[in-house]
């Protein structure tokens, strides 16, 4: 039987951030485009696999940003996971929405036409939106997989890792 916490103490966000900060995880960028053809998207480090079968992942996307209302209208949204020469995409993605897309190349998704990072991403892959569930200032997206493709040369570069507020690579 489980015992409920009583009077547990509140957890400050800066604490919060510190304990996730200190965990590393990989570096994606997430996309999308409204109905008229206009590109939206964020930098995610919170993403993991949810099924095989069907194939479905998990992003979080925060509830303030531009890109959740787009995504969530269009159904649809491109995963592009980032090498580790793919930082200054995870910096401009991260940055003021205006400057996302002229500063980093992109490309129609052959399934959806979503913006693809080809020269940023070793990895993208194409996602249907199945199910959003509200988590605090975070909205949890569960995508299935539609497509996938992997970039070449960008293959041979080792994923983008984030952790303890800076970017490194993993380790050949």
């Amino acid at each position: 039987m489980v015992t409920p916490v009583q009077n547990a103490p509140t957890v400050t966000r800066d604490a919060f951030r510190a304990l996730m900060g200190s965990h590393p995880s990989g570096v994606a960028v997430i996309t999308t485009a409204d109905v008229q053809g206009t590109p939206y998207g964020f930098t995610c480090s919170a993403l993991c696999s949810v099924s095989l079968d069907p194939p479905q992942l998990l992003v979080c996307a925060g509830n303030n940003g531009s890109t959740l209302p787009v995504l969530a209208a269009r159904g649809a949204f491109t995963v592009n996971l980032l090498h580790g020469a793919g930082r200054r995409a995870a910096e401009a993605f991260a940055g003021p929405a205006a400057e996302r897309f002229s500063s980093v190349p992109w490309q129609p998704a052959p399934a959806t036409g979503l913006p693809m990072l080809t020269q940023d991403a070793h990895t993208t892959a194409e996602c249907r939106v199945t199910r959003l569930i509200p988590a605090g200032d975070h909205t949890m997206v569960i995508g299935e997989v539609l497509a996938t493709r992997t970039h070449a040369p960008a293959t041979e570069e080792a994923p983008l890792l984030y952790g303890m507020r800076r970017y490194a690579t993993w380790p050949a």
